[in-house]
């Protein structure tokens, strides 16, 4: 049975956080509106969110955060992912070196890699930390382990890394197993440096020799130069909204029908069998478009 919000966009993806915890701190963390002094799911409860979500037809989970690998019970909740569903991870990579092998070899296919600079200056000023070099040797890690695409998250902030667009573009062009998506900094954290898309975005599509339309939020895929390039953009983008598959699962628990609002949770908590099946149908009845 699929599942179908009131303006019959189907639900095929679950992300789920599984901790608010992080080792960095960056300046325009939003962490989703979520608590960080929360109480984690535990693995046999992510693994009953995913069965039910399996049942439901939902065929791909991607474990967030926080930072998901500072749970030392990662592999355990990899390995509980139900057969015939893909599961992917974003991380911002600075344990990943040591975790890469035992992640594919437990079923994660790919990675997400917050990396907002390669400069290791910038990267500090941006993070609060200065492991620019651990998060590079996590991205060789999953490239070596098979984690593939590995797929850069660099979120453009302007007066700060706007000028490291090309610089990422030179750092995947050529490796057809990483991917840049450059994403629009959100509201949420009082962060402003906001920098315009639109005129990036222009370059791209002049200077592509092809352009895909992914069904994730109907975004553009720019390929030029052998680089592979996708714009996110998530604000006042009509496009991102209508063409939504996700559900999100909080890390204390709570189904997120929408990444833009936290007003309309369902409370998962302890919830099993029917009664956690008629949540889901309930968190998928209050989806709508955000930007309509």
């Amino acid at each position: 049975m699929t599942l179908k919000d009131p303006y019959n966009r189907p639900v095929s993806n679950l992300r789920i956080s599984v901790t608010p915890a992080c080792n960095l701190r960056c300046i325009y963390c939003h962490a989703e509106g979520e608590n960080s002094r929360s109480t984690t799911l535990s693995p046999a409860e992510l693994a009953g969110i995913m069965q039910v979500a399996s049942e439901f037809g939902i065929r791909s989970v991607k474990f967030t955060g926080g930072e998901p690998t500072l749970r030392s019970d990662l592999l355990e909740i990899v390995k509980a992912v139900p057969p015939g569903m893909e599961c992917s991870m974003t991380t911002n990579g600075t344990l990943l070196a040591d975790l890469a092998s035992d992640l594919k070899a437990a079923g994660l296919s790919r990675v997400n890699v917050s990396l907002d600079s390669l400069d290791p200056e910038n990267y500090k000023k941006i993070t609060g930390s200065d492991r620019l070099s651990d998060v590079l040797s996590g991205i060789d890690a999953a490239l070596d382990a098979g984690l593939t695409p590995v797929k850069l998250n660099m979120v453009v902030l302007e007066g700060i890394n706007e000028g490291e667009v090309d610089d990422f573009l030179a750092f995947v062009r050529g490796n057809r197993d990483l991917v840049l998506q450059v994403i629009e900094l959100m509201d949420f954290s009082g962060c402003h440096f906001h920098s315009e898309l639109g005129g990036l975005e222009q370059r791209f599509a002049e200077h592509s020799k092809e352009i895909l339309t992914r069904r994730m939020h109907h975004r553009k895929k720019y390929c030029m130069d052998g680089a592979e390039v996708e714009i996110v953009r998530p604000l006042h983008n009509t496009e991102f909204c209508a063409f939504c598959n996700r559900l999100r699962v909080t890390s204390d628990g709570k189904l997120k029908p929408c990444l833009l609002r936290t007003d309309n949770h369902v409370d998962i908590r302890g919830k099993s069998g029917e009664e956690l099946k008629e949540l889901f149908r309930e968190a998928v009845r209050r989806r709508e478009p955000f930007y309509k």
